[in-house]
């Protein structure tokens, strides 16, 4: 740990908590971070619609290696199983497993990044040491979930993962932390952060919804309406990320779907896959990107830099609605260029997709992945000349403030 110390010595940028207060919720909104974020997210979406999970796919070696970190913290699980108590929620074994994680974790992601790339090590390790749930309140949340796509994002930012790997970092790596973080809350009993109950998405998680209606955007073999039917959850849940979420809660919680996850309920209104990643994608700038009670818990760094992006920079949205093309084909450029595609849709197309941010407009120059041209280079933001100690928590309110519904989606 030699190395690691090194670079704790002040050699590269502190990561640090960026958001004290209220009033800096504006900043964020037009920080590199946020805007790389967005374009993680929709370009990530348009890369992987028509893509099963269970299909086969390009993982590079870096990807692999990073599989194989999830292997490792399964092992610790075993080592701390949870301990008989009378507490309902918050089994005390989980402060055992985390207590061992963090003291593992730096070594582990050490060992698989390149040698040129371990420079980035802490800000890495930051991300990731947050995506496993808080210690203190023993609980788990969108915050947490946050922290780790930041740790993607960061790795794409880093050239850690190039553009290759763009499938399989939501398809394969997403969904094995997905998959882990389940068994985190299952064996532990982990407290949903914050949770709003019946008026959230869901306790724990939000971006597998958003990738998910993503990946059944093209050659979707159902409609919207029937995904909480039991034979299409029970025939696809392998396949789709949204039901395998759908197949989650079903397990977790009991009654009727409308009654526990009346969020999710109101989504089978919506006619297209399409226009539910369009409201998923608003409901998560507005319910948890703008929400204070999670952005406090975030860190910022090199790669993910609260620093504003220049004005006019604008966000990218999902183009969803035709195959995107393969990564060796898909256009990369560091300024906007006018890109032969087929148009997507009418109903891809939407002009209220940049909730919290009022300097941007949607842009429809999206593009997955771009050449960094210095260290902190955007991926995916692009700029126009004609325009003008955990971190689950989500608000607790009694009222919805943001329930997804046909109208929203349209």
């Amino acid at each position: 740990m030699a190395d690691a110390n090194a670079m704790a010595a002040g050699k590269v940028p502190a990561t640090e908590k960026r958001v004290h207060n209220i009033s800096d919720l504006a900043q964020w909104q037009r920080s590199r971070a946020y805007h790389d974020l967005i374009g993680y997210i929709n370009g990530t979406s348009s890369a992987i619609q028509g893509i099963k999970t269970t299909d086969e796919m390009y993982e590079s070696d870096v990807l692999r290696k990073l599989l194989g970190l999830f292997d490792s913290l399964e092992q610790l699980v075993e080592k701390h199983p949870p301990l008989e108590q009378p507490q309902r929620f918050g089994n005390k074994a989980y402060r055992d497993w985390s207590r061992s994680m963090q003291e593992q974790l730096p070594t582990w992601l050490l060992q698989l990044l390149p040698s040129g790339k371990q420079k980035h090590l802490n800000e890495l390790l930051q991300y990731l040491l947050e995506s496993f749930g808080n210690a203190t309140r023993i609980d788990y949340g969108t915050g947490h979930e946050l922290s780790f796509v930041f740790f993607l994002c960061a790795l794409f930012k880093a050239e850690i993962l190039l553009e290759q790997d763009i499938v399989s970092a939501a398809l394969r790596l997403f969904n094995r932390y997905l998959q882990f973080a389940r068994q985190l809350q299952r064996n532990y009993n982990m407290e949903p952060a914050g949770s709003q109950g019946v008026w959230s998405l869901d306790d724990y998680q939000f971006v597998p919804f958003i990738w998910g209606s993503a990946q059944l955007a093209v050659k979707s073999p159902f409609d919207p309406a029937k995904f909480v039917e039991e034979q299409i959850i029970a025939d696809f849940k392998e396949q789709y990320m949204f039901i395998s979420c759908i197949d989650y809660i079903c397990k977790v919680k009991t009654g009727h779907f409308g009654e526990h996850s009346n969020q999710l309920w109101s989504i089978t209104a919506v006619p297209s896959w399409i226009k539910i990643n369009a409201g998923l994608v608003k409901m998560y700038q507005k319910e948890i990107l703008s929400k204070f009670p999670v952005i406090q818990h975030v860190y910022f760094g090199e790669l993910m830099s609260f620093d504003s992006v220049a004005a006019g920079t604008t966000l990218s949205n999902a183009r969803l609605g035709h195959v995107a093309p393969p990564p060796s084909k898909r256009i990369c450029m560091t300024v906007p260029t006018p890109v032969n595609l087929p148009p997507p849709p009418a109903e891809a197309l939407n002009s209220d997709l940049n909730v919290g941010d009022s300097s941007s407009e949607s842009s429809d120059n999206s593009v997955v992945l771009r050449p960094r041209t210095e260290s902190s280079a955007s991926l995916v933001a692009v700029q126009t000349s004609n325009s003008g100690s955990g971190s689950g928590d989500k608000p607790t309110t009694n009222q919805p403030s943001g329930e997804l519904s046909k109208e929203q989606a349209d």
